[in-house]
Parts: structure tokens; C-alpha cells; sequence
């Protein structure tokens, strides 16, 4: 059976959009256009001994069973398990089927659902369906939506995840629901905040984009390392929330004051390209031989219209205070 695609989405995502859970299980309610595509889903539905569904796709949580999150998630979770044990499982799990390994799945949403039902012993109600990945991504992150869960931080690695993964910027903000803008916005806080870093804040749910933002600020005017920030959140409390632990990183940081002095830097991201970075400029050559040869010619022809756009896309995301 052929893999849906994206084009083939739209019965799914409203199925999805219409099934979120919180921390208990619901019953979603369906609207008439949807009634269709949910029922047309139901076919698929079936119960699943859970040792055979694996995780698939960008991490779209932090560590979402383990300390780091555990002021966040372990009260809920196990509200949801109860309810799991109490009144059955009302809202199947998203897989498909494995392409490694004959008569397994992957689980495309739905993880924390499969966990209850791994440690409450009993088989887990999935939704079935053949969908190739770019379809897949796009499920796992409309659930996200409907959830209306995932923090700031967790939006950002999500996003960066994803491309990761080999997914364009427009995907990303498709599965996401994001603006240009609001894309750049967590790209910032990824792109300077060590990972190991955010690894040990956490997810932070009650901090949104300005808090994130301030620490990413901190690193690039180098008030903070990934050491010295690894550092000093090794003193914060054991018992201190991931948003505690946020802004005592913030606090004594701003305290310091002083840059971490740091000579020009130089980057060479391919062959016969250098971008050297110092305190008053930032320069870019490329050989117009060898391997680069070809792409310095095309640059030269482009180079205006790109600094332009990158300028514009500056400015807007400057000037806006959205998602």
C-alpha cells in the first residue's frame, strides 16, 4: 500500500486536530465535517501489544519521562495512567507500520499513552495508518497543537529537530504553525543556548519567548559560557522547577556584568568558504577555484539580492512580537 502524502492529510489532521488529551483522557467531540474522516479512521483502530511499537520522528519533548521535567509531567502522567486503569483508553495512539522491521510500528504520536499502557500491562488502542514521513511529522506536530502543551523551549527544539532530521524551514513552520518570524525566534535561543545547557533547565512551561531570549542574549554578548552556565546551574536546588532554574541562570548572569573575553573568529563551513568574525566586522571570502569555484560565481551574481532579503527578514523579525 502506497504511503499517504501530505496532499492526502486532510481527513487525518482533522481527526487529529479534534482528538487532543490533557492530562486525563477525553473523548474528543467531532464536528460534522469531520464525522467523517474519523469514522473513515476508526477501520484502522486496533490493540496492540505495546513491546511492538517503537518511537519514531524528532524528539518533540524534553525528556519528557525523566527529573528534568519531573515537576511538570509526573503528576500528570500519572493522572493519565489512572484514568487509562479506571475507564479504558478513549483516545487511540498514531503509528505505522515499521519499514525495519517485519510486523513492528512506529509510534508517531501518542508516546505518552503507550508508556501508561506499557506499565499498566495492557495492549494500546493505535490508529494505523501508511504515511510517509513528511506526513507523519506533520500528525505528530497538529497533535502538538491540539495539545497546547509543548513550552516555548520545547517548540524551539522541536524545530530544530526537525530539520535536522533533513526538513526544510517551511516544513517546520508548517508542522509548527509558525511565521517566518516566529521560526527566527526560536531559532535564536537554539542557535546560542548550549543544548546541554537547555538539557539542564528544562522545559520551563511558564516561560515564554522573552525569558529564552534573554538568556540567548546573555551568550551572544558572551556574559555566559556553556562551562560557566553548566556551572552554575550545578548550585541550583535539586527540588528548584525547570522556570526556577531559568531565571536563577538569568539572575547571576546579569549579575557578572563582564563579557567572557573572546578573540576574531573564523569559520569555514565548506571547502574554499571562510566567514571570519571580529569585534568591529564580519567578513566573508570565497575561492574562486576549486571545489568552490562554481558556487563563488553564482554568488557573485546573488550576493546583493540575498544580503537584501536577509536584511528584510532582520528587520521583520526585529519589529514583530508574535509567536
Amino acid at each position: 500500500m502506497a504511503r499517504k502524502s501530505l496532499r492526502d492529510m486532510s481527513g487525518i489532521a482533522n481527526t487529529i486536530a479534534r482528538s487532543s488529551s490533557t492530562s486525563a483522557e477525553r473523548v474528543p467531540k467531532t464536528s460534522a465535517p469531520a464525522l467523517g474522516a474519523l469514522q473513515g479512521s476508526l477501520a484502522s483502530i486496533r490493540e496492540i501489544d505495546p513491546g511492538l511499537i517503537d518511537d519514531w520522528g524528532p524528539q518533540d519533548r524534553l525528556d519528557e519521562f525523566t527529573a528534568v521535567n519531573a515537576e511538570d509531567d509526573d503528576e500528570g502522567f500519572e493522572a493519565l495512567k489512572n484514568s487509562i486503569r479506571e475507564g479504558g483508553q478513549q483516545v487511540p495512539i498514531l503509528v505505522r507500520r515499521s519499514k525495519a522491521a517485519e510486523g513492528r510500528f512506529e509510534a508517531i504520536y501518542g508516546r505518552r499513552r503507550l508508556k501508561a499502557c506499557r506499565e499498566l500491562g495492557i495492549k494500546v488502542r493505535a490508529n494505523v495508518q501508511d504515511v510517509d514521513d513528511a506526513t507523519a511529522l506533520l500528525a505528530k506536530g497538529l497533535e502538538n497543537a491540539a495539545r497546547r502543551n509543548l513550552s516555548f523551549y520545547e517548540k524551539a527544539r522541536f524545530a530544530e529537530a526537525i530539520q535536522a532530521a533533513g526538513h526544510e524551514s517551511a516544513t517546520v513552520r508548517q508542522v509548527l504553525n509558525l511565521s517566518a518570524s516566529g521560526h527566527s525566534h526560536l531559532t535564536k535561543v537554539t542557535q546560542n543556548v548550549p543544548s546541554r545547557v537547555g538539557d539542564l533547565i528544562g522545559s520551563a512551561p511558564k516561560s515564554g519567548r522573552p525569558r529564552w531570549t534573554d538568556l540567548a542574549e546573555l551568550f551572544l554578548e558572551r556574559k555566559l559560557t556553556e562551562k560557566i552556565a553548566l556551572s552554575l546551574l550545578a548550585k541550583t536546588s535539586t527540588s528548584s522547577t525547570s522556570d526556577e532554574r531559568l531565571e536563577a541562570l538569568i539572575k547571576e548572569a546579569s549579575k557578572r556584568g563582564t563579557k567572557v573575553s573572546r578573540g576574531p573568529r573564523e569559520i569555514t563551513p565548506m571547502d574554499g568558504v571562510v566567514i571570519k568574525a571580529s569585534r568591529g566586522s564580519v567578513s566573508l571570502s570565497v575561492k574562486k577555484s576549486g571545489t568552490s569555484a562554481e558556487f563563488a560565481s553564482w554568488l557573485e551574481s546573488n550576493l546583493e539580492d540575498i544580503i537584501k532579503r536577509s536584511y528584510t527578514e532582520f528587520t521583520d523579525v526585529n519589529s514583530e512580537d508574535d509567536k
